[in-house]
């Protein structure tokens, strides 16, 4: 007799895959991330993630303080005729540059061009980069609200700017000013400076979503119910649905299962499947994830979001040190970085403007006082602006 043959065949796993944010030029601009919606990416995990998002605006409200100042405080009143004021738009900036690791701004000239008029806010993740050209300058930006994925080319919705450049504005007065710090790598667009983290974040939805699934589903599979009707499939469809709609769900937790059968033997068989102990599982993860999201946030101290840690005294102390580094080696720079590009902008106007942002500092002994913090020394274009 033949020996039976057996066949092994390897079941895939599924395997997440990674945010990209490749640049590569398809079509009429540079796409950003393999579908071109890596901003978009971003957007939704700010969105999704409790955490990231908690981080994401305890930087913003760090960033902004209490506001823009200037030595003449009327230079900040009017930005636009829209009414937005410097500090409107102050705001926006600094939830961009933190979110996507940049801003961009829609610069309008005055008549005579030797003015900035306007100054409007573009939502970052509008804007895809025209290709360099010969002298590694980006011409320009084409700018839509509702990207498509892996689209290639501009549609009727697309608007385009040229790059900011005083020299030019005679012939182009609606112009865009795009701000970034260098990331190594990168030619087009930025990076955030969590970008490290991005899976950890992404694996942070996919933990709530888990057990959100759970309760939803009445943590099933967690019995087996076998009947005996030898029904259609009409019938087998409305036993899950009774299932469904009776015993389903957090709002049916605890209720009692009542069964009228014509005889014991079509009695259906009711049976406990073990735990995986996947519950336990996740947590641990929960725990791994949330301090590898702050990291990459450089956030030290989970109290400073109130998020108290099993086995964290969590004093006064602990707090105060995590706070002044954070203040100072993450805050204070990206503060200076957008005050250094506002204050470029606002000199076409008001030579000698000198802007600030009001904070409160905290001291190591717990005192607290209000500071401005104020931009570096005023740079030249080139270096307020890497296009």
């Amino acid at each position: 007799m033949a020996a039976k043959k057996l066949h092994f065949k390897k079941i895939e796993r599924f395997h997440s895959p990674r945010l990209s944010y490749k640049e590569k030029k398809e079509g009429d601009f540079v796409k950003s991330g393999d579908d071109n919606l890596f901003p978009q990416h971003l957007i939704r995990l700010y969105n999704q993630s409790s955490i990231h998002a908690a981080a994401v605006n305890a930087s913003v409200e760090a960033i902004v303080g209490g506001g823009l100042t200037a030595n003449e405080e009327w230079y900040l009143d009017r930005a636009n005729k829209h009414g937005e004021t410097w500090n409107d738009i102050f705001n926006k900036v600094a939830m961009d540059f933190k979110l996507h690791g940049s801003f961009a701004l829609e610069i309008i000239w005055s008549l005579d061009r030797s003015k900035i008029a306007e100054v409007y806010h573009i939502d970052y993740s509008f804007i895809r980069a025209e290709e360099k050209n010969y002298r590694g300058l980006i011409p320009g930006y084409y700018i839509n609200e509702d990207w498509k994925p892996f689209s290639r080319t501009t549609n009727e919705d697309t608007h385009y700017l040229p790059r900011f450049n005083k020299n030019t504005a005679h012939e182009q007065p609606n112009q865009i000013y795009v701000a970034q710090n260098y990331r190594p790598g990168q030619l087009y667009y930025a990076l955030p400076d969590y970008n490290a983290a991005l899976k950890v974040i992404e694996l942070d939805t996919e933990i709530d979503n888990f057990h959100v699934n759970n309760i939803k589903n009445g943590l099933a599979p967690s019995v087996a119910i076998t009947t005996f009707s030898n029904g259609d499939l009409e019938d087998v469809r409305a036993i899950e649905a009774n299932l469904r709609e009776n015993y389903g769900g957090s709002d049916n937790a605890g209720a009692l299962i009542y069964m009228d059968v014509d005889s014991p033997e079509n009695a259906p068989k009711i049976e406990p499947i073990p735990q995986n102990g996947a519950d336990g599982y996740y947590n641990t993860i929960n725990d791994l994830t949330t301090q590898k999201i702050l990291t990459a946030h450089r956030i030290t101290s989970p109290m400073m979001l109130g998020i108290k840690t099993e086995g964290q005294l969590g004093g006064r102390d602990e707090v105060i040190d995590a706070f002044l580094l954070w203040q100072n080696t993450v805050i204070a720079p990206m503060q200076r970085d957008i005050l250094k590009c506002l204050e470029y902008l606002l000199e076409f106007n008001y030579p000698y403007i000198v802007l600030g942002v009001e904070t409160k500092q905290l001291y190591d002994d717990g005192t607290v006082e209000e500071e401005v913090v104020t931009s570096v020394e005023t740079t030249d274009a080139e270096d307020a602006q890497i296009n």
